[in-house]
């Protein structure tokens, strides 16, 4: 089917009490933008078109980073849902197909059910998406008769017989590009907000006598988002969701409910994901990895048989091969380990490239900022890193070398060797209890001073 999808993003969001566009707020690590075009992009549409208003130029950013071919049109007047899809009238003047209306502020919308909406369009010439809600409050209610679908009467201008209606209206809409902008035409600001409401093209369409459908979703999926509680109550089903589609696929979580997802993890199956473990964007587990408890991942690739953590953190460009294992409080950021190798306490890995095998000594610290730029360390495969090595970048140690532990490593080692690099010993004779002695005293005349 040809697509174009136009996806509203203009309002200023009050309720959010918040100078970022409501819009830009994030679920699951992304802004409710990203999630709405995401779910429309599935579609293949051949257009995508975002109607901005409020913070035209951050949403405008936001938009491109997530597709660069994006067209931005703006509103600059709030004057109702059906005046904001008629913004894009000019930019699909030319376009021959189906128009998929989104919200930029729902981002629970799944794509299966945009391919039911618009599905039904062989056989209607709108078609909305309306839930059956728990408890319909204000939202817009879609009148049938039957399977079909006659009007949709916003809450403000119901009857109380309408209001009785369980079915409501989600906004979501699919129609024909040409039929859709020549309904926009006839419609007026004839109702109790002054508005040009885009739900009332059902009713121009079925005084034409043609049909209209409504297709039923989960209520979840419709949730659009205008406070900050409503915000929270978007991450927490998203989570839900992504918890149980994760459990579905294989993956093993003793409690699931401690484990936070961004929206684009990729976990394979046979991973075990312990308590309290969060994926911050960028994040992808290959199968048969186990992330221990209270870890945190972000931009970062594991590789089949994997073990991190407990209290491991994986920074942007972590990139770990087969069976690496990243122990208790271990930092790696943008840097490569090769199969095998092991950081198992206490260390800082940084814009680094580790061999296979290699065996990292707990206390290492890679030393990559000078203040001004980073540099980068090579550790050889099967080297041995003693514990409590300062690894001055850039530097190198070659393949099956060592380091003594507590050296400071500022020349390169040469494959095979031992590097001892730290001061040699003095040991003072007595000292320290002459030292303490005279400390005491001191502390002693201070006290009786005072």
């Amino acid at each position: 089917m040809n697509i174009a999808l136009i996806i509203l993003a203009a309002g200023k969001g009050t309720r959010m009490q918040s100078e970022l566009p409501k819009v830009l707020h994030k679920v699951a690590g992304a802004p409710m933008l990203i999630h709405a075009m995401r779910a429309g992009r599935a579609l293949e549409p051949k257009r995508s078109i975002i109607v901005a208003g409020h913070g035209f130029e951050a949403v405008s950013a936001a938009a491109r980073t997530e597709d660069p071919d994006v067209e931005i049109v703006v509103q600059e007047a709030q004057l109702g849902t059906g005046h904001a899809v008629d913004q894009a009238r000019d930019a699909l003047g030319d376009f021959d197909g189906t128009v998929l209306v989104l919200y930029g502020d729902c981002p629970l919308i799944q794509t299966r059910t945009l391919e039911e909406l618009t599905a039904t369009l062989n056989d209607s010439a709108v078609s909305v998406l309306g839930f059956d809600a728990k408890d319909p409050a204000r939202y817009g209610r879609l009148i049938t008769d039957g399977d079909k679908l006659k009007r949709i009467v916003e809450f403000k201008d119901a009857s109380p017989e309408e209001r009785a209606v369980t079915l409501c209206n989600s906004g979501v809409m699919a129609a024909p590009a040409n039929f859709l902008f020549d309904l926009l035409s006839e419609i007026d600001t004839d109702n109790a907000s002054g508005e040009l409401y885009l739900t009332d093209v059902v009713g121009k369409a079925v005084a034409r006598g043609l049909q209209c459908a409504a297709v039923r979703c989960a209520e979840r999926e419709t949730l659009g988002v205008n406070s900050r509680i409503e915000l929270m109550q978007a991450e927490k089903e998203f989570q839900n969701l992504r918890r149980a589609e994760a459990l579905e696929d294989g993956v093993s979580m003793p409690a699931p409910e401690t484990v936070h997802f961004s929206f684009d993890t990729v976990i394979g199956r046979d991973t075990v994901i312990e308590q309290n473990v969060v994926f911050g964007p960028g994040v992808t587990v290959e199968s048969g990895a186990q992330i221990r408890a209270f870890s945190h991942l972000e931009g970062a690739h594991v590789s089949r048989g994997c073990i991190i953590g407990p209290y491991a953190r994986l920074r942007p460009g972590a990139e770990l091969a087969e069976d690496v294992k990243i122990g208790n409080f271990v930092e790696i950021k943008a840097s490569a380990l090769d199969e095998g190798a092991k950081v198992n306490h206490l260390s800082y890995i940084g814009d680094a490239h580790i061999g296979a095998r290699a065996n990292i000594g707990a206390g290492t610290i890679t030393c990559n900022y000078d203040g001004v730029m980073k540099h980068h360390t090579y550790i050889g495969q099967e080297a041995f890193i003693g514990s409590n090595t300062m690894l001055v970048a850039p530097v190198t140690v070659g393949q099956d070398a060592m380091t003594a532990s507590g050296s400071v490593i500022t020349q390169n080692v040469p494959a095979g060797d031992l590097a001892i690099a730290r001061s040699k010993q003095d040991n003072k004779s007595r000292f320290a209890l002459k030292l303490m002695k005279r400390l005491r005293a001191l502390k002693a005349a201070k006290q009786n001073k005072n």
